[in-house]
């Protein structure tokens, strides 16, 4: 599963492409890590993500927590239909806190 970043000083721009599923975890896990430790602030661009389970909420809870705890802004865009359901199925819109806007622009 390619990530891939781009920075702009101490702002990291993401995208995820392809599954975040369990198979794919271990392997994001560390590299989502290592983005967020070297970024002041992070956009993570989900629209790429073709699909995801409760491995991938976990991850992207994971983010959310480590950046909290060392003070750093977060927030997730660009949702695809994969993520929403996913999101929807365990009643966690609130829990992002952020627009959940599908890649295309329409709301789920």
């Amino acid at each position: 599963m390619p990530i891939s970043s781009y920075f702009q000083g101490e702002r990291c721009q993401l995208r995820i492409d392809g599954p975040l599923t369990i198979y794919e975890a271990n392997e994001s896990k560390a590299h989502l890590l290592q983005e967020l430790g070297l970024a002041r602030e992070m956009e993570v661009d989900l629209a790429g993500v073709s699909e995801f389970d409760t491995a991938g909420v976990q991850l992207l809870l994971l983010l959310k927590r480590e950046a909290a705890r060392h003070g750093k802004a977060i927030g997730f865009h660009g949702h695809s239909r994969a993520v929403l359901q996913v999101i929807d199925l365990y009643n966690m819109a609130g829990v992002f806190g952020d627009p959940l806007v599908l890649s295309d622009g329409e709301r789920p």
